[in-house]
């Protein structure tokens, strides 16, 4: 961040935030599932370190801290621009505990039901999967069999979308990959339309 801001001395605050902002958001992302509270408390001290040098060059000595600094909801202190456009903290990134392992379930023991559940609460699943994955319980609506933490899973619309269903949670199911293709070839989705002319 530091040299980003180094190599934005003469650019628009709007363009050097809209640089840090991925940085910040995607390092936060990445330790948010481990104890960082103090560390995105020291990290986002340490910017604002860098933003008041960047400020001060810019202002010939002098910090204009109502140019670069505003008050935005209950933030104080916000590096912000007139239009909006604001810095994300470290701070604001929510902290994801991991969910230790029981101390006697194991993938080979059959337990598929914990494995399954499991599966969507672990941090690295999407949210739509982890979604369905509550939703059924676990389970494979096709196949009726529990997903086990190996199986690959995909997202299925239960009325395709090429036959007019719609991308909703009321119209999606988690499948197991090979239950997903024998559904895909039977449920009329890969089917030509009639209309088409032959070439």
């Amino acid at each position: 961040m530091a040299d980003v801001i180094d190599a934005h001395k003469t650019a628009p605050q709007a363009a050097l935030i809209s640089k840090l902002n991925p940085i910040i958001r995607g390092w936060s992302n990445y330790y948010s599932t481990v104890v960082s509270k103090d560390t995105f408390q020291k990290v986002d001290h340490l910017t604002y370190d860098q933003l008041r040098a960047w400020a001060k060059t810019r202002g010939k000595g002098g910090i204009n801290k109502a140019k670069y600094w505003r008050r935005v909801g209950n933030r104080n202190w916000c590096f912000s621009t007139e239009e909006g456009r604001e810095l994300l903290t470290h701070q604001n990134t929510p902290i994801v505990r991991h969910i230790k392992v029981k101390g006697g379930a194991s993938p080979y023991n059959g337990d598929w039901i914990y494995w399954g559940k499991r599966r969507g609460e672990y941090s690295g699943t999407p949210n739509r999967v982890s979604t369905l994955i509550k939703k059924q319980k676990g389970i494979c609506s096709h196949c009726g069999l529990y997903f086990t933490s190996t199986d690959i899973v995909e997202v299925d619309h239960i009325k395709p979308t090429s036959l007019g269903g719609k991308d909703t949670y009321d119209n999606l199911q988690l499948l197991h990959k090979h239950c997903h293709n024998t559904k895909t070839a039977s449920d009329g989705s890969l089917n030509k339309n009639h209309d088409d002319k032959p070439f």
